[in-house]
């Protein structure tokens, strides 16, 4: 007699090739318009499911988890961040939590250095300009910006991310700054010539460009607060690849208006997918650029994400620890 497959429930339309496999291995129930389900079609989801694959636009809290049906035993995050799942709830609860690591690093280092060359360098405004038509050629004074080439740059969360960031950010000509909860391994400073900063305070106040590559947990909402904004010099640039919330923004908008900041480059925000008029205001006259969260958005990152949501689930369902499971201390 044949093992009967796992109800899995997909909150969001994923890759083809990946639906695909999941509705040969699975009992899978797909979202094929890709509309964020509901809070109710939430509760549905876990009340009857085997296996629930969010993603980051939903809210896997608490009082979700708590209505969770006898037969819930993993909710199998489609991205690397757990930040949108009650992890100690749903351990509470019995029901494992996995996530995709290590598949969005290379992708979201590679739009990190991205904006900072754009910021730096002016890139939207000068498509902007021809844009509008109100390009009149060449001029040796006219849209000039800052060479990232000698630079220093401050990371904050020397992670995988950060690490990936500084090894691109070191062939750029940038001197590599970083602080961690934790000293990285001397192999890796040595190979990065990086320096460590115990405090962030004295790093971000003699920073170039500052890049948020840590991950956001309570511990780090508003890490970068008004009091640290105002520490770092006017010319410095802040890039945010991480989450919108370790970042207190409206802090941020003022020191751009102010010109207390030279730049930002955000692909992630506060209240997104709720973007500050202000801060849009701030992206037309070229204090900042922005980016509407596509910093893994990669084919080959999302089917990556895919496999690794799959070996989760068939390994639970075999009968062994998925191998990206996250532990409430982990969270």
């Amino acid at each position: 007699m044949s093992r009967k497959k796992p109800l899995v429930v997909v909150t969001r339309k994923l890759p083809e090739a990946v639906e695909t496999r999941m509705r040969e291995l699975f009992d899978t129930k797909l979202n094929v318009d890709d509309k964020p389900m509901s809070h109710a079609k939430l509760v549905e989801a876990v009340r009857n499911a085997d296996v629930l694959v969010p993603t980051v636009t939903d809210r896997i809290d608490e009082s979700l988890i708590s209505q969770a049906g006898e037969n819930m035993k993993l909710i199998a995050n489609f991205g690397n961040g757990v930040d949108n799942i009650d992890v100690a709830a749903a351990s509470r609860k019995g029901i494992a939590v996995t996530n995709t690591p290590n598949v969005l690093t290379e992708d979201t280092a590679d739009m990190t250095l991205g904006l900072m060359i754009a910021v730096s360098r002016r890139l939207t405004e000068g498509f902007e300009t021809i844009e509008a038509g109100d390009w009149k050629g060449w001029s040796p004074t006219w849209m000039l910006g800052r060479r990232i080439w000698g630079k220093r740059l401050g990371i904050v969360g020397m992670g995988r991310i950060g690490t990936a960031v500084a090894r691109r950010a070191k062939a750029f000509g940038l001197s590599i700054h970083y602080h961690n909860r934790n000293r990285v391994d001397l192999e890796t400073e040595e190979q990065l010539e990086a320096t460590y900063w115990d405090s962030l305070d004295q790093m971000l106040a003699r920073m170039d460009v500052v890049s948020v590559n840590c991950p956001y947990t309570p511990a780090t909402f508003h890490l970068l607060s008004a009091r640290r904004i105002a520490l770092m010099q006017p010319k410095c640039i802040i890039v945010n690849t991480a989450r919108g919330q370790i970042i207190d923004e409206d802090s941020l908008i003022a020191a751009l208006k102010a010109d207390r900041l030279a730049g930002a480059g955000l692909d992630v925000f506060e209240h997104e997918p709720a973007v500050n008029p202000e801060m849009m205001e701030l992206a037309k006259v070229g204090k900042a650029v922005i980016l509407p969260h596509m910093g893994s958005a990669t084919i080959e990152g999302r089917l990556e994400m895919g496999d690794r949501v799959i070996i989760n689930i068939r390994t639970l369902f075999d009968g062994h620890r998925p191998p990206d499971r996250v532990l409430p201390t982990d969270n």
